[in-house]
């Protein structure tokens, strides 16, 4: 590991707003604020939302400048990546934003029943030949109505036709209440300040000329959820690699 990386590990172990907890240490001890965290940790009754994967956190970040009566909690495994969010958050002096380093499967062992109001899953990877791994399959969808309110709701931001397919369909044939949706995000007229966010990558897959895909949909309560049974056509550019793609396009612009 490089000294960069073990020095934004050692600065993560100094930020009060940091929560690392490795598996073993959930199995034996568990996590003493599950269900507690407004109470001990954000000291308000305010509505918490979560960043699935959050990368360098800009969605958690941002989100909790434009929305001071919302706590955010940024989620992803990848503490060198999170390292930039949660050293911006805390030099900004921001009381309403968290950061976990965790896998995203454990987060039932960190939130009670119904103690978020909605989860933003940003740029994931489509896992396009791994159905379980997909964060928008239904088994994810079991784990994240554990712990969402009654009035939950779920937002996916991505540039992946293949993921934004898949996630609209297994929407459909689960009959989820969609709250907008779009395949092109920025020309949907959608008039939101949440555009004014984007990711790394996002800004990344927009220089590329692909288009943003986004839904918003509500995650009821179900007694049996159902995959799709669709054949989706997969991204052509994944399959040779993301970064390849730009040189494609310089090459085919010469």
């Amino acid at each position: 590991m490089g000294k960069n990386k073990l020095a934004k590990f050692a600065n993560m172990e100094e930020f009060p707003h940091v929560f690392q907890y490795p598996f073993a240490v959930l199995q034996e001890k568990g996590f003493d604020m599950k269900g507690k965290w407004n109470e001990v940790f954000f000291k308000n009754n305010n509505p918490i939302v979560l960043e699935l994967g959050c990368g360098k956190g800009e969605y958690s970040v941002g989100l909790a400048k434009l929305f001071p009566q919302k706590n955010f909690i940024g989620i992803d495994i990848k503490g060198a990546r999170m390292w930039t969010g949660a050293k911006q958050s805390f030099q900004e002096g921001l009381s309403n934003v968290a950061f976990l380093r965790t896998h995203i499967e454990l987060i039932t062992f960190f939130f009670a029943k119904g103690e978020i109001s909605e989860i933003w899953i940003t740029f994931p990877d489509p896992q396009m030949n791994k159905v379980n791994k997909r964060m928008t399959s239904t088994r994810f969808m079991k784990l994240y109505r554990e712990i969402l309110s009654d009035s939950g709701i779920i937002h996916l931001k991505t540039d992946s036709n293949f993921m934004y397919t898949y996630t609209s369909e297994m929407i459909k044939v689960n009959s989820l209440p969609v709250l907008f949706q779009s395949d092109d995000l920025y020309h949907s007229g959608l008039v939101d300040d949440i555009l004014k966010i984007q990711t790394f990558y996002e800004q990344q897959w927009l220089t590329r000329g692909l288009n943003i895909k986004y839904v918003k949909f509500k995650c009821h309560e179900r007694d049996n959820w159902i995959e799709p049974d669709k054949e989706i056509e997969k991204d052509p550019y994944r399959s040779f690699g993301r970064s390849n793609i730009l040189n494609q396009n310089t090459q085919e612009a010469e």
